[in-house]
C-alpha cells in the first residue's frame, strides 16, 4: 500500500469527513473512532458524520458523542468546506445514501479505505483498497506504524481493536493472519481491556433480541441437503418481539454455526420495499458472486445486497441465485 502518498493527502488537509455505510458495523466505527482521535491529535477540523443510528452495543466508542447521525441543517454548512471525506469500509459509493449526494453537491475529495473488491470504474478520488486485510482497522494500524509519530494512545487502541474483532469473528475466522495478533498484543500493551470489549458487542443482547431469535430458529428453512439454510425477517416479527432492525445483527453468523450447514442467509424486509440481504459461509462454498447477482457484493465468505421489492417476490429469487452457485461450485 503506498501509505506514503495517503500520508500526504491527509496531512495537506484541514477539515477532514470521516463516515462509514449505512447500519455501520464494528469495523467502519472502529476505524473511524481510531482515525478520529489521530487526526484531532495533529490539530485537523475532523468529524464524524453517518448516515443511520449509531449501533448501541457500540456505545463505548460514543465518548463525548464524536458519532454524529447526519442532518442537513446541522452538517451541510460544515461539510460545504471539507478539504477531504475519509470513507472507511465501503464497498459501494452508495451506501453512504444522503452523505454522497452532499460530497457530490460539494465536490468534496474521497479517500475510500477499505478491504472488500472494487470494481475499476469506482467513483472515489482515491481508493486505498486491500483485499487480503482482515478488517479496514489493520490498514489503519499499518498506516499509523508508518506515519504516526506517537505511541498509539489506549482510545485509538480500542478503535482498532473493535474494528478487528468484529471482523474476524473474535479471531476465529480464517481471515484472522498474523497482524491481527499483533494489533491484539499492541492493544492489551496500551490497556485496552478487551473482554469489556466482548462483552459490549456480544453479551448484552436486549431480550427482544432473543425473542426475535427465537422465531426464527423456528423458521429456519434447509435446503442442498442442509448445506444451506435461510430465513426471512418482516415488520411483523420484529413488532411482535418488540424487536428493531439493529436486533438482527449476527443473526446470519448464528445460522452458520449449525452442524452441517455451510451458507447462511438472511432475507430482511425493509419499510420501504427493499430488502436486505446477508449472505456467509463458512468456507467451502463462495457466496460473493451470489451477492454480486442481486446487486451487492463483497468478501468470498461474507457479502450483501440491497435489493427493491417485498420478501414474497425476493425470497425465491435468492434460493435460485444461491443453490445455483453451489450447484456450479460441486461440479
Amino acid at each position: 500500500m503506498d501509505w506514503k502518498n495517503v500520508n500526504e493527502i491527509i496531512s495537506a488537509s484541514e477539515r477532514i469527513l470521516l463516515t462509514s455505510h449505512e447500519n455501520p458495523d464494528g469495523d467502519g466505527l472502529g476505524s473511524a473512532s481510531a482515525m478520529y482521535y489521530h487526526l484531532r491529535e495533529q490539530g485537523k477540523d475532523c468529524k464524524i458524520i453517518n448516515c443511520s443510528d449509531f449501533p448501541e452495543e457500540y456505545e463505548f466508542l460514543n465518548i463525548g458523542q464524536i458519532f454524529e447521525l447526519y442532518n442537513s441543517d446541522k452538517h451541510d454548512e460544515w461539510m460545504q468546506k471539507c478539504d477531504l471525506a475519509i470513507i472507511f469500509d465501503v464497498g459501494d459509493f452508495k451506501r453512504l445514501r444522503k452523505i454522497k449526494n452532499v460530497i457530490e453537491k460539494y465536490n468534496i475529495d474521497t479517500m475510500n479505505i477499505d478491504h472488500h473488491p472494487h470494481p475499476k470504474n469506482h467513483p472515489f478520488t482515491y481508493n486505498i483498497v486491500d483485499i487480503n486485510a482482515a478488517a479496514t482497522g489493520s490498514m489503519i494500524f499499518e498506516y499509523f506504524k508508518q506515519y504516526r509519530s506517537r505511541p498509539l494512545t489506549k482510545i485509538i487502541c480500542e478503535g482498532i481493536y473493535t474494528a478487528v474483532m468484529t471482523d474476524t469473528g473474535s479471531f476465529r475466522y480464517s481471515n484472522t493472519d498474523e497482524t491481527c495478533h499483533e494489533i491484539a498484543i499492541v492493544c492489551l500493551n496500551a490497556g485496552v481491556d478487551t473482554s469489556k470489549i466482548y462483552q459490549n458487542i456480544y453479551e448484552s443482547k436486549p431480550r427482544s433480541s432473543v425473542q426475535l431469535l427465537a422465531r426464527i430458529i423456528d423458521n429456519i428453512t434447509y435446503e442442498n441437503g442442509g448445506e444451506f439454510a435461510w430465513f426471512s425477517i418482516d415488520k411483523k416479527m420484529l413488532d411482535t418481539a418488540g424487536a428493531t432492525k439493529a436486533d438482527v445483527d449476527g443473526f446470519t453468523d448464528f445460522v452458520r454455526a449449525i452442524k452441517g450447514v455451510e451458507v447462511a442467509v438472511m432475507i430482511f424486509e425493509n419499510s420501504n420495499n427493499t430488502c436486505r440481504i446477508n449472505f456467509r459461509s463458512k468456507g467451502k462454498y463462495i457466496i460473493n458472486d451470489s451477492a454480486k447477482d442481486m446487486g451487492g457484493g463483497g468478501h468470498k465468505f461474507a457479502a450483501g445486497a440491497v435489493v427493491q421489492g417485498n420478501k414474497e417476490t425476493i425470497i425465491p429469487q435468492v434460493v435460485i441465485a444461491v443453490k445455483a452457485s453451489l450447484k456450479r461450485q460441486s461440479v
